[in-house]
């Protein structure tokens, strides 16, 4: 039995075999401490890449902590001086620095950077300018390839033994390569000095549709350099794979697109995974566009901007939060990424230098720039409404900026059909250099020497964003009646999110389920409603001038009240001796106004005790009615005339209703005015005036 299971262990190719013992004379080598060891290789590439990533993103917040720096060198600059002396480091303690792979840059560092302008890319100034771009991006790129590639032969032919060898194809295809205009660059440079968005999504533009000449000259160059001979019917099945090319990514991306925005329908209930599906959505479009050899920037921007408005109309706001902040740090560690490793791959590889052709490279590629910018904007002012100005031309030439793309696409030639490989790649990258350090050192001092208009930071207020929609749809109807379909009938016709033809897919709900979700809506309603704080007279905090205002408006309500009662009699009758009581209070009301005269000896003095119980303060005067002011006789004039009513001036507002005698007034008078007065009705204050008084 012993033997059969120790057979049957054998044959078991996944069980461990038993240790044995270490012939004499090679005994394993016993650890100190038996756990704790070093294994980097089981974490070598991993442990790297994180290393790399963090030292991008170091680098780049060094970059902005230092503002003296980053205004004057751009932030993409300093990233290649970073990586030449990393490079510079690694090579010299003996080790190999890593070089940029086009795999790793085509596959994984570019996408997100395209997905982030696609995605996020503003519509209107695009679709306005759409003509302009194409034309720029076009027949711009292959003005330059071709111009670029023909002169380039005719320096190879005069210049020496040493170019002689380079043919016609070949200085095409190196044309084609180093003649587009890089996004990342332009990306990188045209965000930091915050120009117009019209300058911006014109450079911006042709970067990103530039892509599809570049890839079809690039592949198709790099196959006529494989043939023995180029026949005619292979130069128009190479200008028909342009529109193949073209079209077919974004056909890929717009497939996509809508598979993305009809999946977020559905994710109402997990929308933990709604970030995902747009970035797996895009990065297939890409991946199955380069998959076919199609233009997979074509593919990713058609991607975003088709899934971006019906799937913001589904997902939830933090959803939307997630894809904006993620993309936009996944775009930025990719474009540091690719900087530093650009300086890195400069010292790491392998250049051959030739004056003659690497000088030549850069002068041609100045002036095919500036050549192809006037031509072309000489014939695109000719349909412009809002023509491109002399300035305007000058940004667009100077800001064709080359980067990694180029880099990526030369470090793919074979050596086999292109053994001139190194010195290409060393031409591209000084152009590179030239065109990020150059230009884009000088291009903010220009564009404020030359007050170029810069980017409005403030968002349009509401009656902008309403004029704007009546214009778009006054000038679609105005197309639709001239019969001339541009670009505002084409917007106008534009699916709404709810349109999409789901209802007939998606099952109707049931009562129950109807019911149910009122049920569900009822209640969170009455939990909203408890939650909410209601407010009362006592929760709400106390108004300082309301007491003042309420006082006011009682004493206006008494004076009206005494006018209506005063306004019954045209005049009063002559006055009665006072009772006792009232006497008493009206002396204690006023005592100067009743203290006895030098001519009335015979009058009594009334000597009033505070604190008795018969004081003022005990006697109602508003019940007692005003049968006679004092013990004296009235005079004849009174007892003809009789008394006539004197309205008291009325005081201002929030003062004490007291009366106040006159300087000029007799003793009697002032009696009668005294038993006569009452506030009266006050003035309504005027629309100046504020309705409580200073001093109160």
């Amino acid at each position: 039995m012993a033997e059969e299971s120790q057979e049957i262990r054998v044959a078991e190719p996944g069980a461990k075999r038993p240790p044995q013992a270490a012939p004499e004379g090679h005994a394993k080598h016993r650890k100190a401490f038996p756990v704790i060891g070093i294994d980097y290789t089981h974490v070598r590439i991993p442990f790297e890449i994180s290393l790399w990533i963090l030292l991008a993103c170091l680098m780049k917040l060094g970059f902005h902590v230092i503002p003296s720096v980053s205004s004057i060198v751009p932030e993409s600059c300093l990233l290649i001086v970073v990586g030449l002396l990393v490079g510079g480091l690694i090579k010299g303690v003996g080790e190999k620095p890593p070089i940029l792979k086009s795999d790793i840059f085509f596959l994984f560092l570019l996408p997100p950077i395209i997905l982030d302008a696609g995605y996020f890319l503003p519509l209107r100034p695009f679709t306005e300018n759409l003509g302009t771009i194409l034309i720029f991006a076009v027949v711009g790129t292959l003005w330059n390839a071709f111009f670029l590639g023909g002169l380039m032969y005719a320096v190879c032919q005069l210049g020496g033994p040493g170019l002689n060898h380079i043919g016609l194809l070949a200085n095409l295809l190196f044309g084609s390569i180093i003649s587009a205009v890089d996004p990342v660059a332009v990306l990188a440079v045209f965000e930091e000095i915050h120009i117009n968005e019209l300058l911006h999504i014109l450079v911006f533009g042709e970067s990103l549709l530039n892509d599809a000449v570049t890839v079809v000259l690039y592949h198709l160059f790099e196959e006529f350099a494989s043939f023995e001979q180029v026949t005619i019917l292979d130069i128009i099945l190479g200008f028909l794979s342009f529109f193949v090319v073209s079209l077919g990514g974004v056909l890929v991306g717009v497939i996509y697109g809508v598979i993305a925005a009809f999946t977020s329908r559905f994710t109402s209930h997990i929308r933990v995974i709604e970030p995902l599906f747009v970035f797996l959505y895009s990065y297939m479009a890409y991946l199955s566009a380069e998959l076919f050899h199609l233009s997979g920037i074509m593919a990713l921007i058609a991607a975003g901007v088709v899934m971006r408005p019906y799937v913001e109309a589904n997902i939830s706001h933090k959803s939307h939060t997630t894809i904006k902040y993620f993309l936009k740090m996944w775009s930025s560690v990719s474009e540091t990424l690719i900087f530093i490793f650009l300086g890195v791959s400069t010292v790491a590889g392998h250049h051959y230098w030739n004056w003659t052709f690497v000088i030549s490279t850069l002068f041609f590629c100045l002036i095919a720039r500036v050549l192809g910018v006037l031509v072309l904007t000489w014939f695109i002012n000719k349909f412009r409404i809002v023509k491109l100005t002399p300035k305007d031309q000058f940004i667009i030439a100077y800001g064709g900026l080359r980067g990694a793309i180029a880099f990526s696409l030369g470090y793919l030639l074979d050596y086999k059909h292109f053994g001139m490989r190194d010195m290409f790649l060393t031409a591209i990258i000084t152009v590179i250099f030239f065109t990020v350090f150059v230009q884009g050192m000088t291009i903010r001092p220009l564009v404020d020497l030359l007050a170029v208009k810069k980017k409005q930071e403030t968002k349009r207020s509401i009656n902008e964003e309403i004029h704007t929609q009546f214009l778009d749809h006054l000038l679609t109807g105005i197309e639709d009646i001239c019969g001339h379909y541009g670009h505002h009938h084409w917007k106008d016709k534009n699916i709404n999110p709810q349109t999409l033809p789901l209802q007939p897919v998606l099952p109707a709900l049931s009562k129950d389920k109807e019911e149910e979700i009122r049920k569900i809506l009822r209640t969170n309603l009455q939990k909203t409603r408890q939650r909410l704080r209601s407010y009362n007279r006592q929760a709400l905090v106390a108004d300082p001038y309301e007491e003042a205002w309420n006082q006011m408006l009682l004493r206006r309500q008494k004076a009206r009240q005494l006018e209506q009662k005063m306004n019954n009699y045209l005049t009063v009758p002559a006055h009665k001796v006072d009772s006792p009581t009232m006497s008493r209070a009206r002396i204690g009301s006023d005592p100067l106004a009743y203290e006895p005269k030098e001519d009335s000896e015979n009058l009594p003095i009334i000597t009033i005790d505070p604190a008795s119980p018969q004081s003022p303060e005990s006697v109602d005067l508003m019940s007692e009615e005003p049968k006679g002011c004092s013990g004296l006789p009235p005079s004849p004039e009174e007892d003809e005339e009789g008394l006539v009513m004197r309205v008291k001036e009325p005081s201002s507002p929030g003062t004490d209703d007291v009366f106040t005698p006159g300087n000029g007034d007799s003793p009697s008078n002032q009696r009668m005015l005294r038993c006569l007065s009452d506030p009266g009705p006050r003035p309504e204050p005027e629309e100046g005036e504020p309705f409580i008084p200073k001093g109160q």
